[in-house]
């Protein structure tokens, strides 16, 4: 290491106690290199403590070293030992990383590598516009009324990809993608048609075959490492091909992709997806289709495609009062939290929070046990710890309403079931609603609440609810957006049943599959982790001053 060139620095950790004793932290300034560490080398003078001006705070939690890979390891660092306490503070600049070793029983907060100010170099190769690979039926698709109430926009979910080796040929070679996505969109053919409206004016798919973006990128200075835990920022997002919205909605392909190639050798998916085509059931089914016939083999189950199942009955006939589709709660009061038309909207955070499976036992140990306590799915107890924390780092009065609003599956909820492969929306919303005082009261208390409106989405409360929308004027007056989830109110979304990391295009499976970005404020997600280690990751969107306590909150278990 050049210490002409490379001014070493090290950066204040503060630690409480000495729960995580003898871990080895390495503090370094330089330029990225793709290779991990093995060794700190022992300091040559004390450890200054002052921060250096500009470094952004934040928190993650890992289990494992492995996982903290960072971008920039050189053999020459300084170093020095500290205990680390359950909540040390971590500022790290754009090229600073560090890395850690000792005794992780119980495990140990660590900041992963998040750099201040992180602009890529992002460079376009080649973008095409990809069709079928023959010809596909031309029809206008009928959208079903949970196709319509979804918001208007691409979904933004990015997959990242290392290289296993310099043997690797051909990685992600983009030719061979190219064609197997063309294979792909002659069964799956409303992917590569346009929104389009009907006489009435309900939106519709006009199944065209004008094809989906298909975008190839380089990030010569910038490696997989350099997105660190993956948490969606902004830099995420730029891995995804933007959409331009101000024309007609017959002018936009409904699914974008982008292929960026890394100089460490890695890779990353970018994929927006326009949500009405598709749910997160149905993007997955697509996305890990193409990748087997990438990889060469056959697509397993063929998509349905026939969206008349989710048809009203005639006459509707709701029997439910649907508080789904009802206006969210507001702040009852004018406090710091609320948000008035004419008030400047808060800044906003987005952090992503690792739960191992031990701290998920933990969660488990403060329910109650014995003949007849209540049983609660693994859903309903994080996601009580999730909207706890929340309410707490809102400040939420106790006598303040607040609704979380679960996405559920409809297609094994419904009798009889959907077809296998049945593409489109069938996302149906189960919405707790209490007041933030028994929210805040216990994990129990909050988790009884959920799991009920959890049970309570049968197939009568599911066909209830395609009635319920039946009968609304204007559907487009209850799609979900900004003004739903803001505080006192929270969305959290489990992706942990779906196949997020199924998507094998013959190099491998990803190592990280999550949101590209989240578009509100108190909108959360559920991740399952990528090596089946039964760890969850909770990525979520606060206003900045919220997200500084909740990052506290999560982890008081």
């Amino acid at each position: 290491m050049n210490n002409g060139r490379n001014r070493r620095q090290t950066e204040q950790v503060r630690g409480g106690s000495s729960r995580f004793p003898g871990f080895e932290i390495c503090a370094y300034k330089s330029r990225p290199t793709p290779h991990s560490p093995t060794s700190c080398s022992p300091p040559r003078a004390a450890a200054t403590t002052k921060p250096v001006s500009g470094f952004v705070q934040s928190f993650a939690r890992f289990a494992d070293p492995d996982l903290l890979r960072g971008a920039a390891f050189p053999p020459r660092l300084v170093s020095f030992r500290l205990p680390l306490a359950p909540m040390s503070v971590c500022f790290f600049s754009f090229d600073f990383g560090f890395c850690c070793r000792g005794n992780l029983k119980g495990g140990v907060f660590l900041r992963a590598i998040r750099r201040a100010g992180m602009q890529m170099e992002i460079t376009v190769r080649r973008s095409t516009m990809v069709r079928p690979a023959r010809e596909t039926p031309r029809q206008r698709l009928w959208n079903s009324n949970l196709d319509l109430v979804v918001p208007r926009f691409h979904t933004p979910s990015v997959y990242f990809y290392r290289r296993g080796g310099p043997e690797v040929e051909g990685f992600f070679d983009s030719e061979r993608m190219r064609r197997a996505l063309a294979e792909a969109l002659v069964p799956f053919y409303p992917m590569a048609g346009r929104l389009a409206r009907d006489e009435d004016g309900r939106v519709e798919i006009d199944c065209n075959g004008e094809g989906v973006l298909f975008v190839e990128a380089d990030a010569p200075n910038a490696a997989v490492d350099n997105y660190g835990d993956f948490a969606p920022t902004m830099e995420l997002k730029r891995l995804i091909p933007a959409v331009d919205y101000t024309d007609d909605i017959s002018a936009f392909p409904l699914l974008v992709l982008q292929v960026t190639y890394f100089k460490c050798g890695g890779v990353s998916l970018g994929v927006g997806m326009q949500h009405h085509v598709a749910d997160g059931m149905s993007g997955l089914h697509f996305i890990n289709s193409w990748s087997d016939l990438c990889r060469g083999a056959q697509i397993s189950v063929m998509p349905f495609i026939d969206r008349t199942l989710l048809r009203a009955r005639d006459p509707p006939t709701p029997s439910f009062q649907h508080i789904e589709y009802q206006p969210a709660p507001a702040m009852l009061s004018s406090t710091p939290q609320s948000l008035t038309s004419k008030s400047k909207p808060p800044a906003t955070a987005v952090d992503i929070f690792k739960l191992t499976r031990s701290d998920l036992g933990r969660l488990r140990s403060q329910l109650p046990t014995g003949e007849g306590a209540p049983q609660f799915n693994t859903y309903a107890v994080l996601a009580a710890h999730v909207w706890k924390c929340v309410s707490l780092a809102r400040s939420l009065p106790p006598e303040q309403p607040t609704k979380l609003y679960c996405a559920t599956d409809g297609r094994q909820r419904l009798q009889p079931p959907l077809p296998d492969g049945y593409f489109g929306n069938v996302i149906f919303t189960a919405t707790p609603l209490a007041e933030a005082g028994k929210v805040t009261s216990g994990l129990a208390e909050g988790a009884a609440v959920i799991q009920g409106a959890l049970d309570r989405m049968d197939n009568d409360y599911c066909r209830s609810a395609l009635d319920y929308l039946e009968l609304q004027p204007d559907l487009s007056a209850l799609v979900r957006g900004a003004h739903t989830f803001r505080c006192p109110n929270l969305g959290l979304t489990s992706w942990v049943r779906l196949p997020i990391h199924g998507a094998d295009f013959g190099w491998g499976r990803p190592v990280f599959m999550g949101p590209g970005g989240i578009a509100y404020e108190g909108l959360a997600f559920v991740l399952p982790s990528a090596n089946g280690d039964g760890s969850l990751s909770i990525a979520i969107s606060l206003q900045a001053e919220h997200m500084e306590k909740f990052r506290k909150l999560i982890y008081e278990l």
